[in-house]
């Protein structure tokens, strides 16, 4: 079995896109769709464009947590939002695997554990019910055979399946009164005296006040074409999910080796706890100054490939610049579709059955690759972009899918203009040129 969203596959939201609107939202993940969510509950006319399909590419393809614990000081206030609009959006529709059954994390050094010792001060000034675990408190979860030496641990956490959850978030969506239209590509800005009046997609031309540019491993590349750059990367991670098993624990958990989160058809969504894969364009060397601190501290957990397949973002034939009258990128490539790395995930699974003996190597029922949008301190851009009536919700490092509620409520207010309601500072797009020292965030 291969992950379950494929080109071929039929059209949920056909279209055709509207000839005006007041907003339009490049993308149909979880951000783009949520921005487009909160601006029609705001009487905004919005429409969604997606190239492919919604949740096609990563906010279908994560491991499906929903969490407070370890995120970036900045980005707590807004998760803590967000899980509110999680629980909001469980209770208003069916079927989108919601629990809350918690976050823990597992240590093997004292280093490991001095680090999530450390991000407690958050978690206390945030009011989370995080806990820090002893070794026998793990191993009465969790058995001894793992070997940990301690954890951390937020029961409030959550999760749910990103496959299920966004296309039904999306239907809702539509019902609320926001357009989504699948398989259609938004080729560039249309523009009026200096500002946006439109967009210019493969089936005309849209015209709007504001554009939000919400497109995942793809922003970099369109907003490029318009003049507007961003130092955003995007890396290979790798998942699987097993066959159906016997209960280990009902929660989200992670080591520095592997990861495992319990899915609702009563198997185990695993994954490469650290590690993936990054593949070398043009894109590293414009980026690489604003990269340096989080390459020298994630480094041993990268596996470098030489050049990217052809049609991705930035593989080294995937032209930069394009015109709006012919044929773009998004249209050659409508789903980015990676192949996962087999390799790491058998490592997984020799991770899980060292973990849970009695249970063994799990056997894989589907495996799947994704493409993580990051950007050099490891939290997104979220801002105004300079073009007047262009919005940047982008760069979500692997984070979105959790909090991509709380994002698309901020960028909707902010679209609006209304005050975010949170210090946003840390997510604005001048911070790359500004002379700010970028410092990633916590890597718990």
């Amino acid at each position: 079995m291969s992950f379950p969203f494929r080109e071929g596959m039929a059209l949920r939201f056909p279209g055709p896109p509207p000839a005006r609107a007041d907003v339009v939202v490049v993308g149909g993940g979880i951000v783009g769709v949520m921005t487009a969510w909160h601006l029609a509950a705001q009487g905004l006319r919005v429409v969604v464009c997606e190239k492919g399909r919604v949740a096609a590419e990563q906010s279908g393809r994560n491991w499906g947590w929903i969490r407070q614990q370890g995120r970036d000081p900045a980005e707590l206030p807004v998760m803590i939002e967000s899980l509110g609009l999680w629980k909001a959006l469980a209770q208003e529709i069916d079927g989108l695997g919601f629990r809350q059954s918690g976050v823990m994390y597992l240590a093997r050094t004292p280093r490991e554990m001095a680090d999530f010792e450390g991000w407690m001060i958050h978690a206390r000034a945030h009011g989370l019910d995080t806990v820090l675990l002893t070794r026998a408190e793990v191993e009465v979860r969790l058995g001894r055979a793992g070997g940990w030496t301690g954890g951390l641990r937020t029961a409030s956490d959550c999760r749910a399946e990103p496959w299920a959850a966004l296309p039904l978030i999306a239907a809702r969506a539509v019902e609320r009164g926001v357009r989504i239209v699948e398989g259609c590509a938004v080729r560039g800005l249309d523009r009026a005296a200096g500002r946006v009046a439109g967009v210019v997609t493969e089936a005309g031309r849209i015209a709007a006040e504001a554009v939000v540019v919400a497109g995942g491993a793809w922003s970099r590349l369109f907003l490029g074409n318009e003049g507007v750059a961003i130092p955003q990367l995007a890396v290979l991670a790798s998942a699987a999910a097993t066959v159906p098993l016997p209960e280990v624990f009902a929660g989200n958990t992670a080591d520095a080796g592997f990861a495992f989160r319990r899915r609702a058809d009563g198997g185990y969504t695993v994954a490469p706890g650290a590690t993936h894969d990054f593949f070398i364009g043009p894109a590293v060397f414009a980026s690489l100054r604003p990269f340096l601190p989080v390459l020298r501290k994630d480094w041993r957990h990268t596996r470098f490939h030489a050049a990217a397949p052809r049609g991705w973002p930035d593989a080294w034939t995937t032209p930069r610049r394009w015109s709006v009258d012919r044929v773009s990128p998004f249209e050659r490539l409508r789903i980015l579709d990676p192949a996962p790395n087999m390799r790491a995930l058998a490592a997984v699974q020799d991770a899980f059955a060292r973990a849970f003996p009695a249970i063994g190597r799990p056997a894989l029922a589907a495996a799947w690759g994704g493409m993580i949008d990051t950007m050099p301190d490891v939290v997104p851009v979220v801002d105004a972009a300079p073009v007047p009536g262009l919005w940047i919700a982008t760069g979500m490092s692997g984070h979105g899918f959790g909090i991509g509620p709380g994002f698309g409520r901020v960028m909707a207010d902010l679209v609006a203009g209304r005050a975010p309601g949170h210090d946003l500072s840390r997510f604005r797009l001048s911070r790359f040129t500004d002379g700010t020292r970028i410092a990633p965030g916590p890597s718990l």
